[in-house]
């Protein structure tokens, strides 16, 4: 209760200063400004000529493409200009800074039928036109540009800035949109009317559609000013409720894909709080209540009412209640109903199905932010970007531009045909996806940024369509077979064939079942890609469209994860295969004084997480029965880490180092076993032994029983401190393998996200300071607490979230709990804070010498000592933090803007090497593994002093001349955990640790940084100018010595920074 308290005091404190930054200073200076430009804008349309006869001549395209006729009228002035909107209630919000002004276009402007056929929609454009031209006159205005309301082609408005700009304000403008009093009659209007006649229908010849949503289009300009005014009432004098609009607005701004024209918009939100706090909804909203309960109680609304499903009412001002039959036609028509006091216009019209969805979505997971997240949900809720491309699996863009088959029809029916394509795209899907698809989103914000209205709707088209998939579990979404329809059922089987065509097939089942079936054959570790494929076979069948018109973002990184043509990850099944084997014959030994109890595998590519598992290699098996080996068979393979434990003795020694040798001798005589009991190859080492058999290298290594007794124990304690080191190493991977090798059993995408992460740590030279496992808890926490989203389903959103969550998480004030079993309590909980407020203590005397600087707490490891003790330090984080930002950024660009270009996603891994004060290139071809370098490295800067050839006593590959000898031989060059680069790397480390820092890429990057370790002081000593540092040149030709053979060249990029 007492943490659930402060936790609430928090979050108002935080609301309250988040209140602060968003809210507008209604200051004398800024209410005059806004007065002026109103005034400005009024003094412009009263010298507009009375009797100045309009006609479709002021806006050609526009009256040619929306299909109306009689649209000849006489301008007259507006009976009424107004402020309304969020200005009016005094609830804008920063920095989206405009104000909304009301023009009423006068009764005599219409003729009683122009509620037919768009006429009504023609003269408002042309009324507008008339009042642009004159505002672009004046010299008070700098800029007049159109926009549209609610992305409604046919209702453009005008955007107006003022000459003069208010520093206050910036990109200050005021939106003019006309209304109409209600002179139309309301019955003609009727949602069962029709109003639009379609160009080839025949007067006669059919029943004619009813046209809902163009009835409400114009309904909804004649009551405009009506709902504002109530919703002005009821906010004005309120500042609560005030308060809680300015937080509703930030939320749904955060989230793209619901603050948008088929879903939410600020006025709407306004609308259904002043619908709360009325009768008609309950009263639910009433003064008592803080702008943070009224925040909850309407999303609460949103989110879980079933009044949804019944439509929502205002009562009826002076007018007998909606019947049941109007309102049962209402839902028949549109989704979501929210009718205004008139019972005539419905609110929500723009709203469709899977916005409304979407929304209370969204609602529900930021309630249970708000119960489940610290500080009351406040970062997830109001500071957390939702957008498009983190919270979907799977994104589309579809490019539409000149196809005509999109306004085929016409432009503008009942509705705008970039709507009526958005819903086919959308029914397409769902059909195609069925259950892989638990969420389908299609938005096409179709008003261009330059639209010039008198052209009309040409470019309507220029931006992309955008799709948006969240996939189902990896059981639905990486199903290969679909099944259909059984074949007796003839109707439904040639609906099936007409919808998948050629890919439709005809299956007998094991179970004797015949029916209709689609098959997505692939490999195991392409299954990730059958989304893709099968909306792009449906888009291409029914839509007509080419690959090049689509950009589906699926397989963009996975060049990144692939050794040639194929992901190593498909020979994880040898691997698995192989281990349970060798973990048998271990448990079976007989021959040693102490049986092998449990066996356990702690290499990450155990639990698929390696960037490059180990493939089988042709000389690591117990019998090489073919001399003829691949073409490029390496000289080097990587041993896998495996953890044995014998039954209990007492008869171990007590000191560490006679542990230590008894191991040995325990290793040594269970190599001999298994070499003579299944002629295994066993090498052995003074720490380990490693054994070969079925492709692969096995190393060796036994945890002592004293670490069994204390398996319930973590890090920190005073019992495990006594441990040894090697035996402490040994619990805590295998604790940490345990706890991820059940998270992949959960969520087969983390395996993936993982190593796409740790290919970005590499190739951006953070290898050094970012251990493997700690990348696995960062992406560990994603699935864990995935809040505001969910658990990601696809590579290209975990990786993205990876790298918002390590640029964006407050490293410096927060630890990062990974609880992946739930095992902690919250005395477990209490003993992480307290010891992370003992790492931070330093942090106000010196800010740049917190350890550890990025704190990582689990269940096994309480005070963050495994994985991040030492490293990163707080300018190394900083670093990385700045490369994450920058990566996500420009990741999140390429999926909303960017042309599909393999080459602009390769720079997601292209490192600047500009950003070293030094830079090392090594020989490519004596890189251990030179198939996993993803880019070659140059330099086209600085100087080169120094270069070297390449050596002679080591290749990558058994060359051709060794494989003339005998099989015994070649084995014996095999080179178990031999990496030249990590060699190289610890020997600069142990030479230069005082002077250099060094940056490489431990997965076959062939650049290695330096940057020097601290930078010299001005006000040096007289002792320390008698000893002049080494001079950097002298340095780097050392550093390449030290590489002798294996660096290529090295470059001299920048001098070391001077400090006062």
């Amino acid at each position: 209760m007492e943490s659930s308290a402060i936790s609430m005091d928090s979050m108002d404190l935080k609301v309250t200063e988040l209140l602060k930054e968003v809210q507008l200073d209604y200051s004398t200076t800024l209410t005059r400004f806004v007065d002026e430009t109103v005034s400005s804008i009024k003094e412009s349309i009263d010298k507009i000529p009375e009797d100045l006869k309009v006609s479709a001549d002021a806006a050609p395209g526009f009256i040619r493409d929306i299909g109306a006729d009689k649209v000849e009228f006489t301008f007259k002035k507006p009976t009424f200009v107004e402020v309304g909107g969020s200005y009016s209630i005094r609830s804008m919000a920063k920095p989206n800074v405009n104000v909304d002004l009301f023009i009423r276009m006068p009764k005599e402007c219409f003729h009683e039928k122009d509620y037919l056929n768009h006429r009504y929609h023609a003269k408002r454009c042309l009324y507008l036109c008339t009042i642009k031209n004159q505002l672009k006159s004046s010299s008070q205005f700098r800029k007049v540009e159109w926009s549209t309301f609610q992305n409604e082609a046919r209702k453009p408005v005008l955007i107006v800035y003022p000459a003069e700009e208010l520093v206050e304000l910036p990109g200050f403008f005021i939106k003019i949109t006309p209304t109409v009093t209600p002179f139309f009659n309301i019955t003609k209007l009727n949602m069962s009317r029709n109003n639009v006649r379609a160009p080839n229908q025949v007067e006669g010849q059919n029943v004619p559609r009813a046209t809902p949503k163009y009835n409400n289009s114009i309904l909804e300009d004649m009551f405009l000013e009506d709902n504002s005014e109530f919703v002005k009432r009821t906010f004005i004098g309120w500042k609560e409720l005030g308060d809680a609009l300015l937080l509703l607005k930030i939320w749904a701004r955060q989230r793209s894909s619901i603050y948008v024209h088929d879903c939410l918009n600020g006025f709407l939100i306004s609308f259904i709080m002043s619908y709360l706090a009325m009768e008609s909804g309950g009263n639910r909203i009433n003064r008592s209540m803080k702008a943070r309960q009224i925040f909850r109680v309407t999303l609460d609304f949103i989110a879980t009412s079933k009044l949804w499903e019944k439509g929502l009412l205002l009562k009826p001002q002076d007018r007998p209640s909606m019947s049941k039959e109007e309102r049962s036609q209402y839902l028949q028509l549109f989704p979501v109903v929210l009718c205004d006091s008139s019972a005539h216009f419905n609110m929500t019209y723009r709203v469709t199905r899977s916005g409304f969805l979407e929304l209370r979505d969204e609602a529900a997971l930021t309630l249970n932010c708000m119960d489940k997240c610290r500080d009351g949900g406040f970062e997830e809720v109001f500071m957390t970007k939702v957008d498009l491309p983190a919270k979907y699996d799977y994104c589309i863009r579809l490019n539409l531009k000149g196809r005509s088959e999109v306004y085929a029809s016409g432009f503008c029916l009942d509705d705008e045909c970039w709507r009526i394509y958005e819903g086919k795209v959308h029914s397409l899907l769902e059909r195609g996806l069925s259950d892989r698809g638990k969420v389908i989103r299609v938005t096409w914000r179709s008003t261009p940024p330059d639209w010039t209205m008198e052209e009309g709707f040409s470019k309507f088209d220029s931006e992309p369509l955008f799709i948006g998939i969240l996939a189902s579990p990896a059981e639905k979404s990486f199903r290969v077979l679909d099944v259909g329809p059984h074949a007796e059922n003839k109707e439904e089987v040639l609906k099936f064939r007409r919808f998948w065509g050629e890919k439709a097939e005809l299956r007998r089942f094991k179970d004797g079942t015949i029916a209709e079936s689609t098959v997505w054959e692939c490999e195991q570790w392409e299954r990730h890609l059958i989304i893709k494929r099968i909306t792009e076979f449906v888009l291409t069948r029914h839509l007509a469209l080419s690959n090049e018109n689509m950009v589906h973002f699926a397989d963009q990184l996975d060049f990144s994860l692939l050794q040639g043509v194929r992901d190593p990850i498909s020979c994880s099944g040898n691997l698995l295969a192989a281990y349970e084997v060798l973990a048998k014959r271990l448990r079976a030994l007989d021959d040693i004084p102490l049986r092998v109890s449990s066996v356990q595998a702690l290499n990450s590519a155990f639990r698929f997480t390696s960037v490059f598992p180990p493939e089988p290699h042709p000389l690591a098996n117990e019998r090489v029965v073919s001399k003829k080996l691949p073409k490029l068979t390496s000289t080097c393979i990587q041993p896998l880490e495996v953890m044995i434990q014998l039954e209990g003795s007492g008869n171990w020694p007590m000191a560490d180092v006679a542990i230590e040798k008894t191991k040995s001798a325990f290793l040594l005589k269970i190599g001999e076993s298994l070499q003579s009991k299944w002629d295994m190859t066993c090498i052995a080492t003074e720490d380990e032994v490693d054994v070969l058999m079925s492709g692969y290298a096995f190393r060796l290594r036994i945890l002592h029983e004293r670490g069994l007794s204390l398996s319930n124990n973590q890090v920190g304690n005073d019992k495990m401190k006594r441990i040894s080191s090697i035996d402490k190493e040994l619990f805590i991977h295998s604790q940490h393998s345990s706890m991820i090798n059940g998270l992949q059993g959960r969520y087969p995408i983390y395996g993936p996200v993982v190593r796409l992460a740790k290919r970005w740590v590499g190739s951006h030279l953070f290898s050094a300071f970012l251990a493997e496992e700690a990348i696995e808890l960062l992406v560990a926490y994603l699935f864990l607490k995935p809040l505001p989203f969910i658990a990601p389903s696809s590579r290209l959103t975990g990786f993205l979230r990876f790298l918002r969550l390590l640029s964006d998480y407050d490293w410096t004030f927060s630890p990062l709990v990974v609880d992946i079993n739930c095992d902690l309590s919250l005395k477990d909980e209490k003993e992480i804070n307290e010891n992370f407020m003992l790492s931070r203590k330093s942090y106000e005397k010196n800010s740049k010498n917190v350890e550890p600087a990025l704190f990582l707490a689990t269940a096994y490891d309480k005070a963050s000592e495994a994985w991040t003790k030492c490293s990163p330090n707080t300018s190394e984080l900083k670093r990385m933090m700045a490369y994450a930002r920058s990566s996500a950024n420009f990741l999140t660009n390429l999926v909303l803007h960017d042309e599909i270009n393999s080459h602009r996603w390769e720079c997601l891994f292209r490192t600047p090497l500009n950003n070293y004060n030094a830079i090392i290139l090594l020989h490519r071809d004596r890189l251990p593994y030179p198939q996993r370098l993803l880019f070659p490295s140059d330099v086209e800067q600085g100087r080169c002093v120094a270069q070297g050839k390449a050596s002679k006593n080591f290749y990558p590959y058994v060359l051709p001349g060794d494989m003339h000898g005998s099989l015994v031989e070649m084995k014996n060059k095999l080179m178990v955990n031999f990496d030249p680069v990590r060699c190289f790397v610890e020997d600069m480390k142990r030479d230069f640790s005082d002077e250099l820092k060094v940056w490489y890429d431990s997965l076959g990057g062939d650049a290695i940084g330096l940057t020097w370790e601290g930078p010299f002081s001005k006000k040096r000593s007289r002792e320390e100018v008698e000893h002049e540092e080494q001079d950097p040149v002298d340095m780097l030709k050392d550093v390449g010595k030290v590489g002798k053979g294996f660096v290529r060249r090295v470059y001299y990029l920048k001098a070391r920074k001077f400090r006062s």
